[in-house]
């Protein structure tokens, strides 16, 4: 599933997708300003994807390469990873 564009105390992203691994847990990669991307993991309240995948770009964890390239294969054909 495709989050909105992030804007207001996260202004890095052009690009931003997530995707819900559970109920209470969303992966979200993130395109960085300069062609790269990274990806994040974290547990979420599981109330309100749509609102809650702004946590998991700020306090979660990055994700594995490997694992983000399967979860998120547009980014991975078109960016750079940023380590």
């Amino acid at each position: 599933m495709n989050g909105p564009d992030i804007s207001g105390g996260v202004s890095v992203s052009k690009r931003l997708e997530y995707v819900a691994l559970d109920m209470r847990v969303l992966a979200v990669a993130v395109e960085g300003s300069v062609g790269d991307w990274t990806a994040y993991i974290g547990a979420v309240a599981g109330k309100n994807h749509a609102e809650e995948y702004l946590e998991v770009v700020q306090n979660g964890s990055k994700l594995y390469q490997p694992i983000a390239e399967i979860l998120f294969p547009d980014f991975a054909k078109t960016l750079v990873w940023r380590d």
